[in-house]
């Protein structure tokens, strides 16, 4: 199942891909929750409402300047 909108519509330029996968699974679980606690029942996949709402805007990706640099030991 393809979501819309697709991750070009979302990532800039240079952004991670898995970034953009981890940050959209966090806020599906945040908005799981929150349907759990208000007793609200979802129409929609939590996954899909956060990639929608990464697509609006509401939610930003920010990455660590760092990021794929080489661990230090």
């Amino acid at each position: 199942m393809m979501l819309k909108p697709s991750t070009k519509d979302i990532l800039k330029s240079g952004e991670s891909y898995y970034s953009l996968v981890v940050a959209v699974a966090k806020r599906a679980r945040q908005i799981a929750q929150q349907a759990e606690e208000s007793g609200e029942i979802l129409i929609e996949k939590p996954v899909q409402l956060a990639v929608e709402e990464f697509g609006r805007g509401e939610y930003k990706l920010v990455e660590s300047p760092h990021l794929g640099e080489e661990m230090e030991e």
